[in-house]
Order: C-alpha cells, then structure tokens, then sequence
C-alpha cells in the first residue's frame, strides 16, 4: 500500500512541478485525496516509477531556465533530434511526443525565431555539463586585485629594494600596482624629490610593468599606477 502526502504539501507540490498532477491522475494517485487515503501499490509503482526519471527532469534547477516540455505552449515549433537532425515544423505536442518516446525533453532553445526553435535532450545532462564548464571557467579566471606600495620622500635604499621587490611580485602575479608618498608638512615644497622617486621606483619595475598613470599629486598624496605587461 502506497500513503498519500497531506493534502497542503501535495497542492504545493503539485502546483511547482507540472507534470505531477498528470501522472499521478494518469496512474491512479491524486494528489488531491486527504490525507494518509491509499492506493494500490502493485498497479500504481511500476508505471510510475518508469515515467519518473522524465519528472525529475521538470524540476526547476535554477532561476533563469530555458522552457521545457509542458512549459512550452506554442502551436508549432522547428524541432531539432537529439543528434542534431532538422525534423522541421510540426506541434508542440507531437514534438512532445517525439521527446518523451525517446525518454528526453523537448526544450526551447531559441525563443525569439518564427515558430521557436526546440530541441530533444536530456535537460539534466545538459545543465550538469553547463554548470561544470562554468565551474572551470571561474577556476581559470583571474581576478586582477589592486594592491598598494607606499614610499617616502626619505626612504633608504634597503627599503626601496624591499618595496621594489612586493611591487614586481604582485605584478607577476597580474595584480595592479598604486603606488603612493604621502607628503607631510615641509615636504610639500618638494614635489620634485617625489616626482624622482616614483621615476626610480617605475625604472625598477619596468620589465614587469608599463606605468598606466603616471605620478600626480592628489591633496598630500603622489600617486602612480603600475599595470603588468601583458604576456607574450
């Protein structure tokens, strides 16, 4: 014996995935009978549980689908097989029938053409293989970061080198480059001895990096921007 769900679960699920109401009608389970009512497992299991790996491919897999099966409500459509074949303008529902007697789905691949233009195939497999190649592209794309190298208009030669040195890593690893002197009372008399450091400092980094700003005074800052050469 087969129990039924509540009758408030059941209208939920059944209004969320359209073909539920279908097939449970079709096969002797209602969706709709109260609660803990039962049916006849031997004559309702086998037809159901062959028809539900095409209801599992209706369920929603992420918020901006492409139209599929019975969600497809235009009169004719340009149909295309599982294997690429043109099968030429026919209905939505023979073209359903196609898909379902192939065990895929029939979904709407091009929305905007005069009829849509449908294709057969397993949905499923389709959108696994499309979040996989999605996964890998964000695996493969870098983020370019900015990162900051903040001098002085005293710095020491030791301590240049060292600033020098973060600078060309982050920009080996494709980051951008800001690189600042922050000007303190007396000094801003001297936006030469600035504009000299920050000529040193891009000279150091020149294999590595074109200078994409040069140096500019911004209120007590100079700023220059380093960008990584692009590979050959």
């Amino acid at each position: 014996m087969l129990y039924c769900f509540s009758t408030k679960r059941s209208r939920a699920f059944a209004r969320s995935h359209p073909r539920i109401p279908f097939l449970t009608g079709r096969y002797g389970l209602s969706p709709f009978r109260r609660e803990n009512q039962v049916c006849d497992a031997g004559s309702f299991l086998p037809a159901f549980i062959h028809h539900f790996e095409s209801v599992w491919r209706c369920l929603p897999i992420a918020t901006k689908e492409l139209q599929i099966n019975e969600q497809i409500r235009d009169s004719e459509l340009r149909v295309i097989d599982s294997d690429g074949a043109q099968l030429g303008v026919m209905s939505s529902r023979d073209a359903q029938r196609l898909a379902d007697e192939k065990g895929l789905d029939l979904v709407k691949i091009a929305p905007a053409a005069t009829p849509p233009v449908c294709k057969i195939m397993d949905y499923g497999k389709y959108r696994f293989e499309q979040a996989k190649r999605e996964k890998e592209a964000r695996k493969n794309q870098h983020i370019v970061e900015l990162k900051e190298v903040r001098l002085s208009l005293n710095i020491d030669v030791a301590d240049f080198n060292t600033k020098a040195k973060h600078a060309l890593r982050f920009l080996q690893e494709g980051n951008k480059v800001k690189v600042s002197i922050r000007f303190r009372g007396r000094e801003m008399g001297h936006p030469e001895i600035g504009l000299e450091t920050m000529k040193r400092f891009a000279e150091v980094c020149s294999e590595a990096a074109n200078v994409e700003k040069p140096a500019k005074m911004e209120g007590r800052n100079m700023l220059m921007f380093l960008a990584p050469k692009p590979a050959k």
